[in-house]
């Protein structure tokens, strides 16, 4: 919570603030002055970026080529930057650098650095960084720290942390990722000559060790067993401190690694720096009344000190004063922030463009303000996006940071456009006392008129509806301006050739005597909504009907069916033999399939059995049914054979009124004195003989299916019957089962008829039946009576 500060009120504190009033207004003079300059230098800047990112050069060689381009052409600088800008030509490539030295000014990474694709970014990276360093109370917790946020992007499989001796010797004061052994033999390092972590140390610039084998020729280096780390960086932390990063993985570091690494150098030099740091100043009479300026203005800015290391560069800032609006990661604002250290409440800072940005700044007086970036914060539970961009300014020896806050008034227009357009709603505005009427765009457009005519009064929107919704709309406005009561009304409106269905909601704003004063709301288009919900309505009446159509069909279905195929309730004995029928329908209770079956007695003293199967069901295939069977009972019964009923059968289905209609047929004759039992088959399924505690499938003479060629072969075959077996005649939904193999099927009924044994159909049509079944099933079982069942 931030506390109030009430300065003293005597003549030198008066002073000091006009004095600082002076600073201020002569900094804001200096900023006009300074703007084109800013301008002109940010062009500098990018033509400098421009020419690193095509040559791999260093900011210094950048700026090198484009002045000796300048004098070249006879140009100014600056015109020279807008025809690089413009052309973007590349330049000679910049030496390379061998690898494993120090170069005097190692390039600088592009514009915009890659990430690597499915890995923490730098930002990211740094934000978890800052937080847990805050924790981090030594130098060995602090390598800890550093490995276990470092893994994730670039394989840290080891961090070291080395402290310069009196006499540049080395001492291990931290270590991640390395044994006790290890440890223990490199713990102190005398000067050895090509020692990494001391030439980094000496040079002042990070040394990229990564190409082990070239490596190993030139330094001395910590490798234990041979090969262990292929590569490595080391990074000086501060004047006499050094981070060693080690790799198992060989190859390059990669830009976006290598600015990583130097912003989570500085992060540690901060962090090294307060965990031996002296108790911190008393805050200065400037920086008391900076603060009481600063109680006083909106957003987030706070006053820096640059702390520095005895070589005199800047290793972190302290914060003097901030405002109000002020927050670090942890959620501390204003003064409570006053005293902490820049890389601890916004280790962000690290980041190479800010970092640079804060000390251009503070060592040119040049104020520096980085591009805008993306912020999210959690506000009452939920998190917002918000736009910001850093501005630091030079006050004295001190550094004024502001984070400015973009302006969301042209977002916030564009996303309430979006939502309009996408609610396909837009919103209106009616002032009733001053007769001033707002319109959305969107309005507009829902309602077809034109905006140059401009906004209809509230009292006159009934005029645009149709006529036979008028009264309902004038109505729930006459009474919203005179109760204040809100209103939600659908009516319609005719644009062009076309009927528009439309939605209108408002409520009122009402005066402290309750007089309606305003009234807002919004109107919505509902055609498509409307259309949808009218097609609904057709297709449900669709389906009532075509749901009575096939009610109707398959009643009139079954009633046929049950007519032409009736079903015996009981075994029936035909010339001495027991035959029992079974009908099975796809759905219980429906009889609309094509299955059917004929055992009858013939008048030559034989008894004829058929069973068949037509494609399909419904109507169409109990008419073929009822065709079929009576014409095969029929040419039987006048003395044609098994084989030439089958032939013509065929020939009636191919010229029959459905052309496309096939069947399967079996037809068996049985001879009583003989016992003999001749039989032909068109395309069906084998009967299946039991005897004698077996079961087989017989042999089926040729047939193909009725109504599949106009010059088909049918053949016959007969066998004897003897006392005690047992003949299934069936359709195939007995046997077959989707995905399954007929023969598989047909061992099943094999296995069942013996198992079932002598006893009724019942049995056997449970064991096969069990599931689902999803076609109709007819079964004709055919006995042989023994002596004493005779």
């Amino acid at each position: 919570m931030t506390s109030e500060y009430v300065p003293a009120v005597d003549t030198g504190a008066v002073a000091e603030l006009a004095a600082l009033a002076r600073i201020v207004s002569r900094q804001r003079a200096e900023l006009d002055l300074l703007r084109e300059s800013v301008a002109a230098s940010a062009v500098v800047e990018r033509a400098k970026g421009a020419l690193m990112a095509t040559t791999g050069c260093s900011p210094d060689a950048a700026h090198e080529a484009l002045v000796q381009r300048a004098e070249a052409g006879d140009r100014t600088l600056l015109e020279e930057c807008w025809l690089t800008l413009g052309a973007l030509m590349p330049t000679t490539p910049a030496a390379a650098v061998p690898t494993g030295t120090v170069p005097a000014a190692e390039p600088l990474a592009p514009a915009v650095a890659r990430e690597t694709p499915g890995r923490p970014g730098t930002a990211e990276i740094l934000g978890r960084l800052g937080k847990a360093l805050l924790h981090v109370g030594s130098p060995q917790e602090l390598a800890g720290t550093l490995r276990e946020h470092l893994t994730p992007r670039i394989d840290a499989d080891a961090v070291l942390l080395y402290r310069r001796l009196p006499g540049d010797g080395l001492e291990l004061v931290g270590h991640a990722g390395l044994d006790a052994t290890l440890a223990a033999q490199w713990h102190q390092v005398p000067p050895l000559q090509g020692f990494a972590p001391l030439e980094a140390l000496k040079a002042g610039e990070p040394l990229w060790l990564e190409d082990f084998t070239e490596d190993r020729q030139s330094f001395q280096l910590i490798d234990e067993p041979p090969g262990r780390w292929l590569s490595r960086a080391w990074l000086p932390v501060s004047a006499d401190t050094v981070l060693g990063v080690l790799r198992r993985r060989e190859g390059a570091f990669g830009l976006a690694d290598r600015e990583l690494l130097r912003s989570v150098a500085r992060l540690g030099a901060g962090r090294l720096g307060a965990l031996g740091a002296p108790a911190e100043p008393v805050a200065s009479d400037l920086s008391a009344a900076v603060q009481s300026v600063l109680d006083a203005l909106p957003g987030a800015t706070v006053l820096l000190v640059p702390l520095r290391t005895g070589a005199g560069e800047v290793e972190d800032y302290r914060i003097e004063a901030a405002t109000p609006g002020a927050v670090d990661i942890l959620g501390r604002t204003g003064r409570e922030l006053v005293g902490s250290h820049i890389l601890e409440s916004y280790p962000s800072v690290a980041g190479e463009s800010l970092w640079q940005g804060y000390l251009k700044a503070l060592g040119g007086g040049e104020p520096y303000e980085g591009e805008p970036f993306v912020y999210e914060e959690i506000v009452a539970g939920v998190t917002v996006t918000a736009t910001y961009s850093v501005r630091a300014a030079r006050l004295g020896d001190q550094l004024l940071v502001t984070w400015l806050r973009h302006d969301t008034e042209d977002r916030q227009e564009q996303r309430l456009a979006e939502l309009q357009r996408l609610g396909n709603l837009g919103w209106a505005n009616w002032n009733l006392v001053t007769r001033q009427v707002n319109w959305s765009t969107q309005v507009y457009t829902i309602l077809g008129r034109d905006p140059g005519r401009g906004a209809v009064p509230l009292d006159l929107l009934p005029d645009l509806v149709l006529p036979e919704d008028a009264h309902a709309l004038a109505r729930a406005v006459s009474e919203l301006a005179r109760t204040g009561r809100s209103f939600d009304v659908p009516f319609r409106i005719r644009t062009g050739n076309a009927v528009r269905h439309l939605r209108a909601v408002a409520e009122a704003v009402s005066a402290s005597d309750g007089t309606v004063v305003e009234v807002h709301g919004f109107v919505q288009d509902l055609t498509a909504q409307r259309s949808a919900e009218l097609a609904l309505v057709d297709s449900e009446r669709a389906i009532l009907v075509q749901r009575g159509v096939l009610d109707a069909e398959r009643a009139l279905a079954a009633r046929l069916q049950h007519a032409l195929l009736p079903l015996p309730s009981n075994p029936v004995r035909l010339h001495g033999l027991r035959v029992e029928v079974a009908y099975l329908p796809a759905q219980a209770g429906v009889h609309v399939g094509g299955d059917w079956f004929s055992a009858i007695e013939l008048p030559d003293e034989t008894a004829l059995f058929v069973i068949g199967d037509v494609a399909g069901h419904g109507v169409d295939a109990v008419a073929t049914m009822a065709q079929l069977r009576f014409t095969a009972k029929g040419m039987v019964s006048t003395g044609s054979s098994l084989t030439g009923a089958l032939a013509r059968l065929n020939f009636l289905l191919l010229h029959s009124r459905d052309a496309q209609s096939t069947a399967t047929l079996v037809l068996a004759r049985y001879e009583p004195a003989e016992r003999r039992l001749a039989w032909a088959q068109a395309g069906h399924p084998p009967p299946l003989l039991v005897r004698g505690g077996r079961a087989h499938r017989l042999d089926r003479p040729e047939g193909m299916l009725l109504g599949a060629s106009a010059n088909p072969v049918y053949e016959s075959a007969e066998f004897q019957l003897e006392p005690g077996d047992r003949l299934l005649l069936y359709t195939d939904g007995l046997v077959e089962r989707p995905g399954e193999d007929i023969d598989a099927g047909l061992d099943r009924l094999a296995a069942a008829a013996l198992a079932a044994g002598p006893g009724s159909l019942d049995a056997l049509l449970a064991a096969m039946l069990a599931g689902e079944r999803r076609d109709d099933v007819c079964v004709l079982d055919i006995r042989v009576p023994v002596a004493d069942e005779e």
